[in-house]
């Protein structure tokens, strides 16, 4: 990884599925299902790193996640 790179200040602090939109945004950014997100904050909690790295993905998403 590019040791240059700065944390994005815009990007999520937390992994919200309390609401279903957010569920859907988490599992769309990820490209996972949205129970996986779900088991992966019952596992390491909200913060988007731990959630990432606990479903094998990358924080930030180098090319955006899943949103298009």
């Amino acid at each position: 990884m590019n040791e240059n790179l700065k944390p994005d200040p815009h990007a999520p602090r937390s992994v919200n599925v309390t609401e279903p939109w957010t569920r859907a945004y988490w599992a769309r950014y990820f490209e996972v299902p949205v129970e996986a997100v779900e088991d992966a904050v019952a596992t390491v909690g909200e913060d988007p790193g731990a959630v990432a790295a606990h479903l094998g993905k990358s924080w930030p998403a180098q090319d955006g996640g899943g949103i298009v």
